[in-house]
């Protein structure tokens, strides 16, 4: 058996993840002082960069707590190997121009060509996150990967387009799923094999062309159940995939509802409409979207106090809201219910970051734009959900405004992949855009 491979890690697989040295079996791991420099600039915050730095720094302290790193670092524990800071080194004569700018970045990378270097009979590599830096290491022949233990495989990632069945079923069964008295139906009278919990389908007459039925299956009951055309606050379903997403949100059994597709198909409409029809089931509605910007622009350049700084990356959510009011006449009763929902905080429209740390107890949750969260994200969120709580995630994970996280390892992908199966989760993913034949022709060919 080789020798254990020498891993240097970069600053955003700490921001990322910040167990991540748990994750490389009996492989050494190296960490440059450039990162330990960075990591410095986050320990302060509530985001989830923050939480990241301050809980890899513990970890670090408590492993070293009574020990120096010495030549070899210090034991990870476990069957795991060791870890180690290394001072900043500087590029070999060879390379030493080849970058004019002096910046963390090439220094983690100078220390990683150090390394390996100075180990020449064990596998060296830079791991990183950040694709230009992989670019940069590779142009100077070092090796660099991609952090890759929360990636989901493609084939799994690619089901979650396929979740809904399409097949025929014989009259005399449809019959009874469609008009029987309880509308549904024992899965062995259709299937062979029993499906997974909330499994979707469309079921035609027989296998043919026409009147398609939708149906679920409820493994409560070992039923497939009829999904009925409902509507919510003046929102109706324009599709098949509108009517799965409404029935699950609508649906209190199912208390983890996630929603991906497509702008432009409904998402967050259908949860926001939801979420106000059954408002008298539940204390608060809070609807929120990470306050993530393009361009790499912080909130800090816009004008204004807190609330105005946070009002753009909000608007999408009002805009929402407003749709739904637009189904009344501005005097009616379900109009001036909505303000009031508004004006007393039945109603809130948030960005995440304002409710960490806050217990979740008896409302429906909804989290805009999830793709943008990672999985530790995503887990810390819904590990704050109470007694009654309701939790939706909209996303799209084609359409991801952080650097560092991708449709494989965005926190809306791993929740669909390991929620899967379970009674209380229902995934929906919506393809069909319903704002106008323009949006849904840009979406397609642009």
């Amino acid at each position: 058996m080789g020798k254990p491979k020498i891993f240097v890690l970069d600053t955003n697989i700490i921001l990322h993840d910040h167990k991540a040295i748990k994750k490389f079996q009996d492989n050494d791991l190296v960490i440059p002082i450039a990162v330990i420099e960075e990591l410095d600039k986050f320990k302060k915050g509530n985001d989830a960069l923050s939480f990241n730095a301050r809980g890899f720094m513990r970890d670090l302290d408590h492993l070293t707590e009574g020990k120096l790193f010495g030549k070899t670092g210090v034991p990870l524990g476990g069957k795991l190997g060791n870890i180690k800071i290394e001072p900043n080194h500087p590029f070999p004569d060879n390379l030493k121009d080849l970058f004019l700018d002096d910046i963390q970045d090439h220094r983690i990378l100078a220390t990683a060509i150090w390394v390996r270097d100075n180990n020449p009979n064990r596998k060296v590599a830079l791991v990183t996150k950040d694709i230009n830096l992989r670019m940069k290491a590779k142009a100077a022949g070092m090796e660099a990967q991609d952090y890759l233990f929360d990636r989901i495989d493609d084939n799994k990632v690619e089901e979650t387009e396929r979740e809904v069945i399409t097949m025929g079923l014989k009259s005399s069964v449809l019959q009874k799923l469609a008009y029987g008295p309880d509308t549904a139906i024992p899965w062995k009278s259709a299937l062979s094999n029993m499906p997974k919990p909330n499994q979707m389908y469309i079921f035609t007459w027989d296998g043919k062309e026409g009147d398609a039925i939708c149906a679920r299956f409820n493994a409560n009951d070992e039923k497939i159940h009829l999904v009925k055309s409902q509507s919510a606050y003046g929102i109706k379903p324009r599709n098949e995939e509108q009517k799965f997403a409404l029935d699950a949100c609508l649906n209190p059994a199912i208390e983890l509802v996630s929603l991906t597709g497509g702008a432009g198909t409904g998402k967050t409409l259908i949860a926001l409409a939801s979420a106000i029809e059954q408002a008298q089931d539940y204390d608060q509605i809070i609807l929120s979207r990470p306050a993530v910007t393009l361009g790499n622009q912080d909130i800090g350049f816009l004008p204004g106090d807190q609330k105005q700084k946070m009002s753009p990356y909000l608007q999408p959510l009002m805009d929402n809201f407003n749709v739904i009011k637009s189904q009344f006449r501005p005097s009616s009763k379900e109009a001036l219910r909505l303000d009031a929902m508004l004006k007393e905080e039945k109603l809130i429209i948030t960005p995440l970051a304002y409710i960490r740390g806050r217990s979740l107890g008896k409302c429906f949750f909804i989290v805009d734009e999830a793709q943008n969260l990672t999985p530790h994200e995503i887990k810390t969120i819904i590990t704050r959900a109470g007694k009654g709580t309701k939790m939706v995630f909209t996303g799209d994970i084609f359409q991801i405004d952080q650097p560092y996280l991708d449709q494989w390892s965005n926190g809306l992908t791993h929740l669909n992949e390991k929620m899967t199966g379970q009674k209380i989760f229902q995934h929906v993913f919506l393809k069909k855009g319903v704002r106008s034949e323009l949006s849904e022709l840009a979406a397609k060919l642009l």
